[in-house]
């Protein structure tokens, strides 16, 4: 089977389509023929080495956390999904089976639900890793409703999706923006728009002079933004940030593998989109063997939507 994979750590060069070898789904598994599969900052980390404690990759990585595709095969105990049922799913790169960019794909069925009607493969695969990400973070912070949160990074994927998530519960909305993609971020839902860039804790806070109950910083804004919440607020952090905090400023880690297998959120997030509640926007797609211009087209910044590997499919 046609593999996006990770020979060996490096820069986007070292990506390669290998064939990998095709198992049967066991017990509390499905095995999807991915149509399209999301490219998100996580999978630049995985490709660099992050988090690997030699240096050195002993089998071959396949990056990727959102698939989107059709059930071809079903393990002997499920009976939610059906053969042909077209699905997304969330799944984890470090697993023995790898991440999303292959097919067919084996995953845990508890992290497989029906694509949002009326969307198409490609626009499915953008949602489950990071509305997933945006639920658990959202969950962390807990704030009750009528509280203030702060999203950086307003017209990044990450924000894009957590926005109206925190409109749904009743939560009041700041975010930053460059000047030019102020209306795009209130078109998500945001209630007020900032500038990004230096000085947006003071900006933030001649919108709300007691400072916002919570900050979701998925710009990896880090302790600049205290001075922006109150005393005792909280500061839910992606992607391993681990500064001190102050002012009983409560630190919350947000790591999406503890959500890849709930079910009800990610029927939650379907739904949503369905609804229209949530977008799904395809920035632009790539074949596999164009899955290092991808990573470059990431890295450079600027997605707004997500990057799409496209294996096949009916709207590939």
């Amino acid at each position: 089977m046609p593999a996006v994979t990770v020979p060996s750590f490096g820069d986007p060069d070292v990506l390669t389509v290998a064939e990998r070898p095709i198992r049967e789904p066991g017990p509390g598994e499905v095995r999807i023929a991915v149509a399209a599969a999301a490219v998100n900052p996580t999978d630049l980390g995985l490709r660099a080495g992050a988090g690997s404690s030699t240096g050195e990759v002993t089998e071959p990585l396949v990056p990727g956390m959102d698939a989107a595709g059709t059930v071809e095969a079903i393990g002997p105990d499920v009976t939610r999904l059906r053969v042909g049922d077209r699905v997304i799913a969330a799944v984890s790169p470090r697993r023995p089976d790898g991440g999303a960019q292959q097919t067919p794909l084996v995953v845990p069925a508890a992290s497989v639900v029906a694509v949002p009607e009326g969307a198409t493969l490609q626009q499915a695969a953008t949602l489950p890793m990071n509305g997933l990400t945006a639920i658990e973070a959202l969950d962390l912070l807990d704030l009750p409703r009528g509280a203030t949160l702060l999203i950086t990074g307003g017209a990044g994927w990450l924000a894009t999706l957590a926005i109206p998530l925190a409109r749904e519960r009743g939560l009041r909305v700041i975010a930053d923006a460059r000047p030019d993609e102020h209306d795009l971020v209130r078109a998500h839902g945001a209630d007020e728009v900032v500038d990004r860039g230096d000085g947006l804790a003071e900006r933030v806070r001649a919108l709300v002079p007691d400072g916002v109950d919570g900050v979701l910083d998925t710009a990896l804004v880090g302790p600049p933004l205290f001075p922006a919440i109150r005393d005792g607020g909280g500061w839910a952090v992606v992607r391993g940030q681990d500064d001190e905090t102050e002012r009983g400023i409560v630190r919350h880690a947000v790591w999406v593998r503890t959500r890849l297998e709930d079910t009800a959120a990610l029927e939650h997030l379907r739904d949503l989109a369905a609804a229209g509640t949530l977008p799904l926007i395809v920035d632009e797609t790539f074949p596999p063997e164009r899955a290092a211009d991808a990573h470059r087209r990431q890295a450079a910044g600027g997605v707004r939507g997500r990057l799409v590997i496209v294996f096949g499919g009916d709207d590939a």
